[in-house]
């Protein structure tokens, strides 16, 4: 059953799905994650991908909808990584009590504005040793991605990026599948439909990474 949550099917198959972040998700991959929480995972396509990707590593995967976490669950199976691979419904700061970090510990979250009550004040101390990548839904909330940076800007290193909207994804992205397409078939095949322009912010723990390079000096 090849089907999607929440996005577009056709460039998760491509591979051109949420390619800003592509650059990103290689250093994830090379980073050494020994624990990875996805909050919002859909059918799978990051938890599933992390997992197969860092075989270290324990992935969480969290969402609401039962849908998303029956296609998790199935695809996780098919993939061979279901040992690794938990399925959860609602994630909150308090679930990282029982996920203790080996070594070094990512969360990735997409939840559609949900990170404006699960990064908060209240909650912010309980990330401090997490790296976070998350995408921000500022259409819904125009101070998000602001107030998240400023949130953790004592205690995370911030970076952060822009979507390419899908008519610009269309006349740019180079996938030689696409060749042979005029611009309106290949914005059909690449388009994400995302309501503006989103923002994803990569906050790496201060601690984490001085933690992670004086271990691998020994």
């Amino acid at each position: 059953e090849l089907t999607s949550v929440g996005s577009a099917l056709s460039p998760k198959l491509l591979g051109s799905y949420e390619s800003e972040i592509q650059a990103w998700v290689q250093e994830i991959c090379e980073a050494g994650y020994t624990e990875i929480i996805d909050v919002g995972c859909a059918e799978g396509y990051y938890a599933v991908g992390l997992a197969l990707r860092n075989p270290e590593a324990k992935v969480f995967a969290y969402d609401t909808d039962a849908e998303a976490r029956r296609l998790s669950a199935a695809f996780s199976a098919a993939n061979g990584v279901a040992d690794r691979v938990s399925i959860r419904g609602t994630f909150s700061a308090d679930e990282l009590r029982g996920i203790p970090i080996q070594q070094r510990g990512l969360i990735v979250c997409d939840c559609e504005g949900g990170e404006n009550d699960i990064f908060t004040e209240q909650t912010r101390d309980q990330f401090t040793d997490w790296d976070l990548l998350i995408e921000t839904h500022d259409f819904l909330d125009i101070t998000i991605s602001t107030r998240l940076a400023d949130l953790f800007r004592d205690t995370h290193v911030c970076r952060s990026i822009l979507s390419v909207d899908d008519i610009q994804k269309a006349k740019t992205y180079n996938y030689p599948e696409l060749a042979e397409f005029d611009l309106a078939t290949r914005q059909s095949i690449l388009a994400e439909y995302r309501p503006t322009i989103m923002e994803w912010l990569f906050l790496t723990s201060r601690l984490s990474l001085a933690r992670f390079q004086t271990d691998r000096r020994f």
